[in-house]
């Protein structure tokens, strides 16, 4: 069997050319599939959507030569402000105040928005010569002892050692290998807009815990803000069906007054939020990344995040194999990977979970243990210190390239 290249992709989102450039530039030779036509992802304008880029994540973005295509346009996140309360009556007074000053590295993370990190990616592929990019939308696949080979719905058959699904949430690389996957439905859905507002945010990311779901703000460059907004799944319903001048209505009083008046930027989006994790990462010659892996609430904005920790770990070991001689394809080469990243998403993804059960109800008992918890976090150095170094990524077993490290 001759192989069209080392590894297929299927998924051109943001993990799939992550990954792509991490194999590629350590010399592996890569196709990725995409069934949305370059020409129309490269042009898109200004949506609305933002990304937050943990520390992390921006490492492994510059450490693949993406970062210095986008970095004019990412704004740092400085500070993040975290309070409870009810919409229209302001926060408690006990909150959670987290100052990037606090770790040595810098900046927490960066705002993207949406239209510049795809761009910025597609352009770092195109300038690599071991990626060949192809349309089209699989509808087969097929794997044995010498490699995968996908069919396209022109007909057009590619092969390669081992088939990676970058292809979401409802990956159809995942259905086709007979992955099963485990979650539940929240009953919430994610509002997501940009605003303009009159005063700057000086880079500050704040998060407030409402009792239907949380409220984040989160600083784009300019007077410009990412909005994710969680409602119960009826009511945002009802509040997606609003006019602009009504939707923004709704949203002032949740927002505040404290960047002056706003008004919407770019599209309006909305979501249904689930927790849903594939029930094993590998599957013969094939892995899963990112969303096609595990999806979480958006509590923690740590979705692609976890996606750019599959990225590094997965190159990491694929690269480590080829160098040793190994079949990248096999199944102990690619349950290293399932190891190393299993556990740590498994755990995040109970983590967000919890944190959203805990803080989107009114029981005013969990309300005073939660309120006195954060007011007892932010008195004490130490603790802010660890969960500000988790926020930015900075804690547990990184792969190279999350260190900014080459592989």
């Amino acid at each position: 069997m001759t192989n069209d290249s080392d590894i297929l992709i299927v998924g051109g989102g943001l993990n799939g050319p992550a990954l792509a450039l991490a194999l590629a530039q350590a010399g592996q030779s890569v196709t990725l599939i995409d069934a949305l036509p370059g020409a129309a992802r490269k042009d898109a304008g200004f949506d609305g959507r933002a990304y937050a880029l943990a520390l992390a994540s921006q490492r492994l973005l510059a450490a693949t030569g993406v970062w210095s295509r986008i970095a004019d346009a990412a704004q740092p996140m400085l500070d993040i402000k975290v309070t409870d309360g009810h919409a229209g009556t302001g926060p408690s007074p006990f909150f959670l105040h987290f100052d990037h000053d606090e770790i040595e590295e810098g900046p927490m993370g960066y705002m993207v928005e949406d239209r510049h990190l795809r761009r910025a990616f597609l352009e770092a592929m195109d300038a690599e010569p071991g990626i060949t990019q192809v349309d089209g939308t699989v509808v087969a696949q097929d794997t044995g002892p010498q490699g995968a080979t996908v069919t396209l719905d022109d007909g057009r058959t590619l092969t390669a050692r081992v088939l990676i699904g970058c292809d979401g949430r409802s990956s159809g690389t995942a259905r086709r290998a007979g992955i099963t996957r485990t979650g539940w439905d929240y009953g919430q859905t994610g509002l997501v807009c940009a605003i303009a507002h009159e005063k700057p945010h000086h880079g500050v990311a704040h998060q407030f815990f409402m009792p239907p779901g949380p409220l984040a703000i989160l600083p784009l460059t300019g007077n410009r803000s990412s909005i994710v907004w969680s409602e119960r799944t009826e009511t945002a319903k009802a509040i997606n069906a609003l006019n602009d001048e009504d939707y923004l209505a709704v949203l002032r009083p949740r927002f505040g007054d404290f960047l002056g008046e706003i008004e919407l930027a770019g599209a309006r989006w909305a979501y249904p939020l689930g927790l849903t994790v594939a029930n094993s990462f590998i599957a013969d010659r094939l892995a899963l990344v990112g969303d096609a892996a595990h999806g979480m609430h958006p509590i923690a904005g740590q979705g692609l995040n976890a996606g750019l920790r599959d990225v590094g770990a997965l190159a990491e070991v694929l690269v480590q194999a080829a160098r040793r001689g190994e079949d990248i394809g096999t199944a102990p080469v690619l349950e290293r990977y399932q190891q190393w990243r299993r556990f740590d998403t498994a755990t995040l993804a109970l983590a967000t979970d919890a944190f959203n059960k805990l803080f989107s109800n009114d029981n005013p008992l969990l309300r005073l243990g939660r309120d006195l918890g954060m007011g007892l976090v932010n008195a004490a150095p130490a603790l802010r210190r660890g969960f500000l170094r988790e926020a930015a990524g900075l804690t547990g077993d990184l792969p190279r390239l999350l260190k900014g490290q080459p592989i």
